[in-house]
């Protein structure tokens, strides 16, 4: 391995470490408490270091947001197989809702918490890509089962941000923990039960 090569790794290393460090405040601490101070001093660098690789908090939170939205679509890549798109639409909404359950915190960075959005309303190419490319896979599902005979008389791209809306506000009551003040005896499970309910729903679409 030459020089450059080693350069190389090891700078990557470092950005890995760096990442590391900050998922752990992250997940201990939450966004607000997570500094580039306690990230470097997980670390044992001097906070000058991490600025070689992030400009800043926020860039930081959105590469951790990207690897949450890598986990959720490897999940969501069984789904290729299923050919009725009705039970592939059901079976993403329950893949979407056990990720939520399971890694509250991270849908919470995902979709919830603005610093990863703020470093893509801040840099040159605006765009969302990890929430575009996860509506995206929704909304071509919504397109197989027009295709295939349901929803008619439905408009795709506004019953995919229905669908999306719905299901979001159901994990994010919960992991807000909403469900525990109004639903106290159902918190557990009310967000399976519910998805239920909105599946029934879309049956008669």
């Amino acid at each position: 391995m030459g020089i450059s090569d080693r350069k190389e790794r090891e700078k990557e290393e470092l950005r890995d470490r760096i990442l590391i460090a900050a998922k752990s405040l992250f997940l201990e601490r939450g966004v607000e408490k997570t500094s580039i101070r306690n990230i470097a001093d997980r670390i044992e660098y001097s906070p000058g270091i991490i600025y070689h690789y992030f400009k800043d908090k926020n860039e930081i939170f959105h590469a951790l947001h990207q690897g949450g939205f890598i986990q959720l679509m490897e999940k969501m890549q069984v789904l290729n197989s299923v050919r009725n798109p009705m039970e592939r639409l059901k079976a993403m909404g329950s893949i979407y809702v056990r990720f939520a359950m399971e890694n509250p915190d991270m849908y919470d960075l995902m979709f919830i918490k603005e610093a990863p959005i703020d470093h893509v309303f801040n840099s040159k190419d605006d765009q969302w890509k990890e929430g575009g490319g996860t509506f995206n896979f929704l909304r071509k599902t919504i397109e197989d089962c027009i295709a295939a005979g349901y929803f008619k008389g439905h408009d795709s791209e506004a019953l995919s941000y229905m669908i999306w809306s719905t299901v979001h506000g159901m994990v994010s009551l919960s992991i807000r923990r909403r469900c525990e003040v109004v639903l106290p005896d159902r918190q557990d499970s009310i967000v399976v039960d519910g998805l239920e309910e909105f599946y029934k729903i879309l049956d008669r679409l």
